[in-house]
């Protein structure tokens, strides 16, 4: 029977809970993607842990896009009262990105590609986790209902075992958390982008919307 990841998160945030109202909340290195995927979970965790929001996104393509997309999250978390958020954003270089899917430009999104792509961010995040000495890290990736938040969670939770830095189990998008992710995103105007990110979502996304199939 697969894990309920969901479950888990909750069954630790209860434990959380439990503990002494002055200690220091758990510092947490959460990868985004973009500011509406960042939403429910800002609003889900903020209150349990100290995050830090790493930007790591070389699949995103062009660089005017990625730049919009970080300031978008940088304009979200002003707005919702988290102006102080550490936002964490290594160089853009989506050489990263290609090198780790070379061969596979013509698969299908959500295939073999994307798994690539995820375990691309998650070990750097891992890696920037431990250097940060954080107690957890993981992604907002799975409040996507086109993202697989199985995969992401094993790759995760390899990547915590290998890094020394414990996974944080999820599925956000769990529980409506998509849905109130779309309800914040109206309500604070955000920008929702119509494909993943990286070219070949890009280019898929143009061929459905055009109906092309060249």
């Amino acid at each position: 029977m697969a894990e309920n990841y969901g479950l888990w998160l909750e069954r630790l945030l209860k434990e959380l809970e439990k503990g002494p109202a002055d200690a220091p909340k758990p510092r947490l290195l959460l990868q985004v993607c973009c500011a509406p995927c960042s939403s429910y979970v800002f609003e889900y965790l903020a209150r349990y842990f100290d995050i830090t929001a790493f930007f790591y996104n070389p699949n995103i393509a062009p660089e005017k896009e990625f730049s919009f997309r970080l300031s978008e999250l940088r304009r979200f978390l002003d707005e919702t009262g988290r102006a102080d958020t550490v936002i964490d954003c290594p160089a853009y270089d989506p050489r990263e990105f290609f090198d780790a899917v070379h061969g596979m430009e013509e698969l299908p999104e959500g295939g073999e590609r994307c798994r690539v792509c995820y375990e691309l961010r998650l070990r750097r995040t891992a890696e920037a986790a431990r250097n940060g000495h954080f107690d957890y890290f993981t992604t907002t990736l799975s409040i996507s209902p086109y993202k697989n938040a199985a995969w992401l969670n094993e790759i995760g939770i390899r990547l915590g075992e290998e890094y020394g830095v414990p996974y944080l189990r999820s599925d956000f998008k769990k529980k409506n958390g998509y849905k109130r992710s779309i309800e914040l995103s109206r309500q604070y105007d955000l920008y929702r982008q119509d494909y993943c990110g990286c070219i070949y979502s890009k280019l898929e996304s143009e061929k459905k919307r055009t109906g092309s199939n060249g």
